[in-house]
């Protein structure tokens, strides 16, 4: 069996990243819920993303 030598990428900092930006973008605005709804989805759909890329290669 040949190992995998490749470190994965850590997409949990990103998720969270996008969610704190998504929040203060929605308290801006008024809207913190839906600014934490959409940086919340926009991190995940980033993850899977990444995710998908790590997994084909």
């Amino acid at each position: 069996m040949s190992r995998n030598n490749k470190t994965p990428t850590g997409a949990g900092a990103i998720i969270a990243l996008l969610t704190m930006v998504g929040t203060i973008g929605g308290g801006l605005m008024g809207q913190p819920s839906i600014g934490l709804l959409s940086g919340l989805g926009t991190g995940i759909a980033i993850a899977i993303l990444l995710w998908l890329r790590e997994r084909g290669e």
